[in-house]
């Protein structure tokens, strides 16, 4: 086999998810999920992952077969196993996935409001893990506008999904603890309490290079799309556009807040992956080649290097 093939058959092979998710389930074993007893963790990158699927495949974000998508990010997330241990961490990167799967149905729909009630209803449940996930839901609205699904019916919908969560939990905490309304206020609070700008010292090594590794893959990703974007639908195109912004926004607010390096890392990776996947299942020159190795050795080492040296074997 010529090594210009081996880009074309991961790309391409139905053997390519089963092996990364094997890859994927050895990571865990090394990392300590059975010592640890991370199951539940464990059970949220499953989910992840295959809603990463559902993501692709009702959205046909890759014109031909390909788990590309999918198995990027199954090795990105082994290359950022220091986030894995964060189970509230983890039920947002479900919820990140989730609300974009039913935030793409709405695309030249103006009038879905029960699909945006549902996505800004994930986004309000995951933002009871980490409030600061609330700090994206400006993003949405934008993201709305790129799909040409914002009005006024779908903003109406969206603060209602978004605001649902709290109304329960308000209930829920009035019947319980007869009025005393502390534990809402000490959840928003942590969302006011902003540390900018952020301690660039106390941020170990191995997120560093993490951080550098998902620049040089997205950037990757969004030049080869935007050169190549013609040979896709209009409404793939659109909804590249709106994963390209999403990402290049996450990756610009993480060296601002580095205090929340854990969680906008989260939807750096659920967002590079297509990006990443579409480049390396649509191009077959030389150079490509190449830079297909690079990123496979690069990932390789950048896992086996954080799973060494970050807190998470520890």
């Amino acid at each position: 086999m010529k090594a210009s093939q081996l880009q074309k058959i991961v790309a391409g092979s139905r053997l390519t998810f089963p092996v990364t998710v094997v890859y994927g389930l050895v990571l865990c074993l090394i990392g300590g999920v059975i010592q640890h007893q991370w199951w539940l963790q464990l059970a949220c990158y499953a989910l992840a992952a295959y809603l990463m699927i559902q993501l692709n495949n009702f959205n046909a974000l890759i014109r031909i077969y390909s788990r590309s998508t999918t198995a990027a990010f199954i090795i990105l997330s082994g290359v950022a196993c220091f986030i894995f241990p964060s189970l509230a961490g983890d039920l947002v990167t479900v919820g990140l996935i989730a609300s974009l799967l039913t935030l793409f149905v709405t695309y030249q729909n103006r009038e879905a409001a029960g699909w945006t009630y549902y996505t800004f209803l994930i986004l309000g449940l995951s933002s009871l893990a980490k409030v600061h996930l609330l700090a994206l839901i400006p993003i949405y609205w934008i993201l709305m506008i790129f799909l040409s699904s914002l009005s006024l019916r779908t903003f109406i919908a969206s603060l209602a999904g978004l605001l649902t969560p709290y109304w329960c939990w308000l209930a829920l905490v009035i019947f319980l603890y007869k009025g005393d309304l502390s534990a809402i206020g000490g959840h928003f609070q942590a969302f006011t309490a902003v540390d900018f700008p952020g301690a660039y010292d106390s941020i170990p090594l191995p997120h560093y290079l993490t951080y550098a590794f998902l620049i040089v893959l997205a950037v990757t990703g969004i030049v080869h799309f935007l050169r190549k974007s013609y040979n896709d639908k209009i409404r793939t195109r659109q909804l590249f556009y709106s994963i390209m912004f999403f990402d290049i926004v996450v990756l610009v607010l993480i060296p601002l807040f580095p205090q929340h390096y854990d969680l906008l890392l989260r939807p750096a990776i659920i967002l590079t992956s297509p990006l990443i996947g579409h480049f390396i299942a649509l191009t077959h020159t030389k150079v490509t080649n190449i830079a297909f190795y690079f990123i496979l050795i690069a990932a390789l080492l950048l896992t086996g290097f954080n799973l060494w040296i970050s807190s998470f074997t520890s």
